[in-house]
């Protein structure tokens, strides 16, 4: 990183990120648990759940960490394509043998024909994008006609005392115990990185241009998390 919770520089963040994620994937579940009281898989199901995830499927888990989301879907019954460019986070998932399909692979460059995914799957990655407009036309590419999508990500409350609330513990408290029981920088970027998700409008502007529709918002927690989804037109 280009310092402590430093926001990478365009040019270098796709590097910068990947190395942060090597960094901390030997802890990353157990720090998701923490840093959410264990909400995170709650969060992580409702998502399947939001576009009917089972047999049938064949499902892109994008930027998919250690496999908590390839994994579920899998216990449902479908077929999972797992993606990262971390080479960490995938030993990671490769050490838990989710019996998934699991690739090193650049999100805007995914190694997959066109059409080849009936649902998409991405949790807590849209943040580290570099560009989110290139991300979503290789979704759309990737993904067959009438195709689901889901992302579940942070968010922040809406309401000012939720928010200020929120910020206490998101913006000051996530950083001290990350710099305390796994990595000082990567955990003062996890909430510096929110400045990288467009607002809602704009979001779902861009989603629509590269060839979605049905967009819905779900806010999670009061607002500190949300899943968005919607379909291939």
């Amino acid at each position: 990183m280009e310092g402590v919770g430093a926001l990478p520089p365009t040019e270098r963040k796709r590097e910068s990120v990947r190395r942060m994620f090597d960094r901390i994937a030997p802890r990353y579940d157990r720090m998701n648990r923490l840093l959410t009281g264990g909400l995170d898989q709650r969060w992580r199901r409702r998502a399947l759940d939001a576009i009917a995830i089972g047999p049938g499927d064949t499902v892109l888990d994008l930027a998919c960490g250690t496999g908590d989301l390839a994994e579920l879907a899998c216990a449902r019954g479908a077929r999972v394509i797992a993606v990262d460019f971390a080479r960490e986070m995938l030993r990671g998932a490769l050490r838990r043998h989710i019996p998934a399909v699991f690739l090193q692979a650049d999100g805007a460059a995914l190694p997959l024909a066109d059409g080849s995914a009936s649902a998409l799957l991405c949790g807590f990655a849209l943040r580290n994008f570099v560009s989110l407009p290139d991300a979503f036309a290789e979704m759309a590419r990737v993904l067959a006609p009438a195709g689901r999508f889901a992302f579940l990500e942070v968010d922040r409350p809406r309401s000012a005392p939720l928010r200020a609330l929120h910020s206490l513990y998101f913006d000051r408290a996530v950083p001290r115990l990350g710099a305390w029981l796994s990595d000082r920088a990567a955990y003062a970027y996890l909430p510096q990185s929110t400045a990288y998700l467009p607002p809602e409008p704009e979001l779902c502007a861009e989603l629509a241009k590269a060839g979605f529709e049905r967009l819905r918002k779900t806010p999670l927690l009061l607002g500190a998390a949300q899943i968005v989804t919607g379909l291939r037109t």
